[in-house]
């Protein structure tokens, strides 16, 4: 009968575990997460991340086969620890977790290699669902984000639009999140192993692709952009 499996690709299918990986800088939510998870069958939860440069560390030991990532993260966010994943492992399947929806950021998530994108207020059958079709190959995305995408595809984007963290190179994307958190130069310098020197010269193409040239505008648009989180 069509639809019905023999009993040995069912026993097949139960036996695959499936290993996630949760990134979240908040303790409650992650451990709220994998209570959640770990009460389903054939889910495990190998570990958790406080940031996301612990994400990429930890997917790249461990090598699980989903990561839910948090968007908004202190010393690394979520698209750049994405981008970092998917650019070493081109298997990887990253599903953002975000308060937001709009077109950027799902444009700049997909961009980095995820795929998927869920708001972080969606049930958690919504969470399973997704882990279910990024494990099949598949991409997946909320019904609001589909929705903002659709329209936004129509309208397309004005040409005047100002230029984006886009125009930044991964290393500039990262020295200014991290420029916008409050680290020093030398503090900068010491976490990528670089001279201050070479970080003053990030720091001076950064203003100048975003003609901005102050640290507090610096910070203002690092938070805008979604590349630092507006909480502490």
């Amino acid at each position: 009968m069509a639809g019905k499996k023999s009993s040995n690709e069912s026993n097949e299918d139960s036996g695959k575990t499936i290993r996630i990986l949760i990134a979240d800088d908040h303790k409650i939510l992650r451990s709220g997460v994998r209570r959640m998870l770990e009460g389903e069958p054939n889910i495990k939860v190998v570990a958790e991340a406080e940031n996301g440069r612990a994400a990429v560390n930890l997917s790249h030991e461990l090598a699980p086969d989903v990561i839910l990532m948090d968007i908004s993260m202190h010393d690394m966010n979520g698209i750049e620890a994405t981008r970092k994943i998917v650019g070493r492992s081109p298997k990887a399947k990253v599903i953002i977790l975000s308060m937001h929806s709009g077109q950027k950021f799902v444009a700049d998530v997909l961009t980095a290699g995820a795929s998927g994108y869920l708001q972080k207020d969606c049930d958690f059958s919504e969470i399973l669902a997704a882990i279910r079709a990024v494990v099949a190959g598949e991409t997946y995305l909320c019904p609001q984000v589909a929705t903002v995408l659709r329209e936004d595809y129509v309208q397309r984007i004005s040409q005047a639009e100002p230029v984006t963290a886009s125009a930044l190179t991964p290393r500039e994307r990262e020295v200014l999140q991290l420029m916008a958190e409050g680290k020093s130069t030398k503090e900068i310098a010491f976490a990528f192993n670089l001279s201050v020197k070479t970080i003053e010269v990030h720091r001076q193409r950064i203003m100048e692709k975003l003609d901005i040239h102050s640290v507090a505008e610096l910070t203002k648009y690092a938070i805008r952009e979604g590349l630092t989180p507006l909480d502490d």
